[in-house]
């Protein structure tokens, strides 16, 4: 068990006010062009001089992140483990009693969630790759109780699966509660040539948010004819962030090809292109399909990158400590491997900063009750972050 307290582990991110250089980089698709101003590489802003303190180190492949009551963390480590981390920086051993996980390649323990009575109820929410009997995978959500002592999960049972597919990939992942009672899931295409192109379809949740009721796991969708009745949108394409909105609006933010990450605002019932419309292409540089940006039926995304940050978690900040980053959208970068922030105007991208360059792959990110920004690094030797002012 390795862990550090905040006073130990300080390290101050050198430079105040930096300029930002990440716009003159060449895209991937040098040909396409936005459908509306700022809709990519808007503005920089300048990166802020910030403290950020190591407050576990040694954790492996962490992915996931919920805050508890008493200002404890539960993390989760995709070989399966769950852990807590309090409000001192001990690292608890792994919490027993969820479901089994199936670990190939990009599956594993992913997010994890609780929701507002969490003092009452001790419920706990995770995602995670399940194997089924025909060697199928799918992306998972199982639901149990944290024990008061908190040394173990009771009662843990799955309440909703996805469609599985023969493959170890593109699980999506995230969990947002909403403010009617509903629980989002964002799910992925499954990472194929050929199970990309299920994500147009509404007889699977492949490529989709789902919707669904977080304690029986009884679909709560969007009502399209025709379809599943968990699918709230369609045409997404590996959905690793996803948060709600100050006004109560999910967004979601999911991996591109080569180029062409997305931002989105999941309206309920309309589709999002993928892989039928892209800002992406192909690894070795040839078009996607017929190589469209814009398609009449489908939605344009509200931001993109090319080339990728490859995006994380993300969170609206909403807290003391930044009040000028009030609203802004807080993303984690994997291979941009920084804290991405985005100023936010009228559900349109003003500019974007990338600050703690060369931090790691940040995997997921949150706002601590402090205000401070809590970050989670997805390596063989993870670490959990809190952020903080000068």
């Amino acid at each position: 068990m390795r862990y550090l307290t905040a006073f130990a582990a300080t390290i101050l991110f050198a430079g105040c006010a930096l300029a930002q250089n990440f716009n003159d980089r060449p895209p991937n698709a040098p040909n396409q062009t936005p459908a509306f101003e700022n809709q990519t590489r808007a503005p920089a802003l300048r990166a802020l001089r910030l403290r950020r303190e190591a407050v576990v180190e040694g954790l492996e492949h962490p992915w996931g992140m919920a805050q508890l009551p008493d200002g404890s963390w539960l993390v989760t480590e995709r070989p399966g483990r769950l852990r807590m981390v309090s409000p001192d920086g001990t690292l608890s051993d792994p919490i027993p009693g969820l479901p089994e996980v199936d670990t190939e390649s990009q599956g594993g323990l992913l997010d994890v969630a609780v929701a507002d009575d969490f003092a009452q109820t001790r419920r706990v929410w995770v995602t995670y790759a399940e194997r089924t009997p025909e060697n199928f995978t799918s992306t998972s959500v199982a639901s149990g109780i944290l024990s008061r002592d908190g040394a173990r999960i009771e009662d843990a049972r799955r309440i909703w699966q996805q469609t599985p597919w023969p493959a170890a990939a593109h699980y999506g992942s995230r969990l947002v509660f909403d403010n009617d009672g509903g629980l989002f899931v964002t799910t992925g295409d499954r990472g194929g040539l050929d199970s990309r192109h299920e994500a147009q379809k509404l007889n699977t949740t492949v490529g989709k948010v789902v919707r669904i009721d977080p304690m029986t796991g009884e679909p709560m969708g969007a009502g399209i004819e025709g379809a599943m009745p968990e699918i709230w949108s369609w045409g997404h394409r590996n959905m690793q962030g996803a948060a709600l909105s100050p006004d109560g609006h999910l967004w979601t933010i999911e991996h591109g090809p080569a180029g062409g990450d997305e931002l989105n605002r999941p309206e309920p019932g309309k589709n999002y292109g993928w892989p039928d419309v892209t800002y992406g292409e192909e690894y070795d540089g040839n078009p996607i399909l017929e190589g469209l940006t814009q398609k009449e039926g489908t939605e344009q995304p509200v931001y993109y990158w090319d080339p990728v940050i490859a995006p994380g978690g993300m969170v609206f900040y909403d807290g003391a400590m930044f009040p000028d980053w009030q609203g802004d959208l807080l993303i984690g970068g994997l291979q941009s491997s920084s804290l991405v922030r985005l100023e936010l105007e009228e559900n349109r991208v003003t500019g974007e900063a990338r600050h703690l360059q060369n931090i790691g792959r940040v995997r997921d990110v949150d706002v601590a009750q402090d205000g401070a920004i809590m970050l989670l690094t997805d390596e063989q030797n993870g670490t959990l972050f809190r952020v903080t002012g000068r």
